[in-house]
């Protein structure tokens, strides 16, 4: 199977099923010197785990991170840093029916297609488990660019037609509520918005919004290597996300660009934006300004509601998917968004190291006039 490797200095690799034994990531690229251990990683891993709260799944995994190799001491030694965390609750009898049908707003159909078999415990590796890896490697590349001066920070915008009012942003709402949301009242009204919807055997989507914060103009490529590009590419890669919006995304569509060009000026610190509809990225390279990316994701596809579907033997017929399964997929997507972000820029900041010859010079020929 390709696909399951991403990056190209700061590169990772995820394996793993979400009913197989474990799950984990191999990551290449990570410099010599980072003070890493276990509990860096696990508090990014708790805020995806399940069964955390009545919106998430109640499958109980605790989702405990190990550190195989890549650390000595406390330090990354700048070899592969391999990470695993093992399933403990899985149960595949929940899906044993599953591998004769497709289920609707599922992989099954088009795993088939592609493999001529697939893994229908829990979807296998389209399963949302399989982003325990990329949280793991995120969770490093976040303290990273923490070093660096550098925030990414997501949260829910809204859930099904609730949205949050972000002119009463609350970050510490972001980890203490069970929406992820950052405010409070629209968590509330949230909540109930999808008990409703669970009781009714029903699922609800939503949009996910991340600001990356202090990172310096100059940072991605143009044509094929944009940033807001790979940005999509990493966002778009976690699976139920259905449409990605960089800055004022399909807004400026209706705008003249006497309305939507952001005007320069200059400042103590050199030159500024006004406004930020470009969502701080201009042809493919960060401009100064915060990056603004939004995600909206659809309904979880797994419902109690009957739903019309076909067998493996080409026969159509009513399916009711049992299991445990999350009435909203956003929550816990808050934070792969996150680390996929964190990924997404630092890997561009690696990369950017060669982009001009006096910083090639500044850091290997100090001394050279």
């Amino acid at each position: 199977m390709a696909g399951s490797t991403y990056g190209t200095i700061f590169r990772l690799t995820t394996w793993g099923e979400s009913h197989g034994k474990a799950l984990g990531v191999v990551i290449d690229g990570c410099p010599a010197g980072l003070s890493l251990c276990e509990e860096d990683i696990q508090c990014y891993l708790d805020r995806r785990k399940p069964g955390t709260s009545s919106v998430t799944t109640q499958r109980r995994e605790d989702d405990l991170v190990e550190i195989l190799s890549g650390v000595f001491e406390g330090r990354t030694t700048g070899t592969p840093i391999s990470l695993m965390v093992r399933n403990t609750s899985q149960r595949s009898a929940d899906y044993s029916e599953i591998a004769s049908y497709y289920r609707p707003g599922h992989a099954d159909y088009t795993f088939d297609q592609k493999y001529g078999f697939r893994d229908y415990r829990g979807g296998g590796r389209s399963s949302g488990r399989e982003t325990i890896g990329r949280v793991a490697a995120g969770a490093i590349a976040c303290k990273i660019l923490k070093q660096l001066g550098i925030s990414v920070q997501a949260y829910t915008r809204s859930i099904g037609p609730i949205e949050a009012n972000l002119s009463r942003f609350d970050g510490a709402a972001i980890l203490e509520t069970a929406t992820a949301m950052p405010d409070r009242d629209a968590n509330v009204r949230a909540v109930e918005y999808l008990q409703k919807a669970k009781q009714n055997t029903d699922s609800v989507g939503g949009c996910m919004e991340c600001i990356v914060r202090g990172l310096p103009a100059g940072i991605g490529d143009p044509v094929f290597e944009k940033l807001d590009a790979n940005l999509a590419k990493a966002i778009m890669s976690i699976g139920a996300v259905k449409a990605v919006e960089i800055g004022d995304g399909c807004a400026v569509s209706k705008r003249l660009g006497s309305e939507n060009n952001d005007a320069f000026y200059m400042t103590e610190d050199g030159i500024s934006k006004i406004t930020n509809h470009a969502g701080g990225i201009l042809g493919g390279i960060s401009d100064g300004d915060p990056i603004v990316i939004r995600a909206y994701v659809k309904p979880t596809p797994s419902i109690a509601s009957t739903q019309q579907t076909v067998n493996r033997s080409g026969e159509e017929i009513d399916v009711s998917i049992k299991g445990r399964h999350d009435p909203i997929i956003v929550p816990r997507a808050v934070v792969v968004m996150e680390c996929m972000t964190a990924l997404t820029v630092l890997d561009a900041m690696l990369m950017n190291l060669s982009a001009r010859m006096d910083r090639l010079i500044r850091f290997y020929h100090p001394d050279a006039d």
